[in-house]
């Protein structure tokens, strides 16, 4: 059987058992609508938008494609303290970049109260734009929610960075799963343990979770070429999900430097840090990383870190100072080589067609 027809592309309805990482406030629907045209599923990271601006990229995806595509959540939309997080807390954070803001030539923001976009509301869209799939991370939704979906026909992707979290997803009744390796940019969404005791690899995760549940699986984390798409398959996923290599695309969300620091060799190394928006993910090591990594540092719960170091990024972006603009990368971002999303899909499907049938023909000489 060919590699592309499987249990992830026959329940999806694609082509191609590709996946485009949703990422966060970096998707675009140019992105989305490119990658699921070509025959994969491309995935657009709503979770922190309000429930009328979902509504309006779900109404501008579906007038630039009508193949399947996913909308992402994240289930849990704050971290403990965010809501009697206070000035205090506030300033205590902002000093550690209030500096690099003045001389920059910003003005240091001031403490306003959380002000929360529930999880519940944002789903409510989903279901009522009945979005062909519905992949989320950082927990289980309701139960009700995942009933309603399964009644309109919403195809249900859940994210595990363990195999205890995947076993929770299928228990839930989720259709597909994907499993996370720590080598992954950005946000993962462990979710029954804490992020720091969930650093699976991607190698160690699969195998595991695909020998603990009977549901196809996504491999994600690491995965940047057809090399790495072999691999997942060999190690039982019947798909994978792939973030960093299409974020130097024209068509992504990230800022003209962020593309530039990938496909110069910018991302060679990466790091593991909660500075850039309370939780733990991965991205480009530089000065903020580490000024932020800090152990004296003082950071604020999800997502109150995330809205203050945007004061920052902001200002920086366009004075052009790289070392204080968080990037998200995975680990394997200098294998991304192109901008072109059709190149980026032909080389991985050619890639993975070609390796494939020298691996068969291995083993029809024995």
């Amino acid at each position: 059987m060919p590699w592309n027809k499987n249990r992830v592309t026959s329940r999806l309805g694609i082509k191609y058992p590709i996946v485009q990482g949703p990422l966060g406030g970096l998707a675009s629907q140019r992105l989305t609508a490119a990658v699921s045209n070509y025959g994969g599923l491309g995935s657009f990271g709503a979770h922190g938008l309000k429930p009328q601006a979902i509504r309006e990229v779900i109404g501008e995806l579906r007038s630039i494609t009508d193949k399947p595509f996913a909308i992402n959540l994240w289930v849990s939309m704050e971290d403990d303290g965010a809501f009697v997080s206070d000035a205090k807390a506030f300033e205590r954070s902002l000093a550690h970049i209030s500096g690099h803001i003045t001389t920059l030539g910003g003005k240091p923001p001031v403490f306003t109260p959380y002000s929360a976009i529930r999880f519940e509301d944002q789903a409510r869209v989903i279901i009522d734009e009945k979005v062909p799939v519905f992949s989320f991370i950082y927990g289980l939704p309701p139960n009700e929610i995942l009933d309603e979906c399964r009644r309109m026909g919403i195809i249900l992707i859940g994210g595990a960075t363990t195999v205890d979290e995947a076993k929770a997803l299928a228990d839930a009744g989720v259709d597909l799963v994907v499993a996370s390796g720590f080598e992954a940019g950005g946000h993962r969404g462990s979710f029954l343990r804490c992020s720091d005791d969930s650093l699976n690899g991607t190698m160690a995760l699969v195998p595991q979770v695909s020998d603990a549940i009977s549901l196809p699986v996504i491999a994600a984390g690491g995965i940047a070429d057809g090399r790495g798409i072999v691999a997942a398959l060999a190690l039982g996923a019947e798909g994978v999900q792939m973030g960093t290599i299409f974020l130097p695309c024209k068509e992504s969300g990230a800022s003209e430097r962020h593309r530039y620091a990938i496909l110069s060799g910018g991302a060679a190394v990466t790091a593991l840090t909660r500075g850039f928006t309370g939780r733990l993910a991965r991205g480009i090591e530089n000065q903020l990383m580490v000024e932020l990594n800090a152990p004296e540092t003082s950071i604020l719960p999800y997502p109150l870190q995330r809205q203050l170091i945007r004061n920052l990024t902001s200002i920086a972006e366009s004075s052009g100072h790289d070392e204080l603009i968080p990037m998200w990368s995975g680990q394997s971002a200098n294998l991304a080589k192109s901008t072109d999303i059709s190149e980026i899909l032909d080389s991985l499907v050619q890639s993975v067609s070609e390796i494939a049938g020298r691996v068969m023909l291995w083993g029809e000489n024995g």
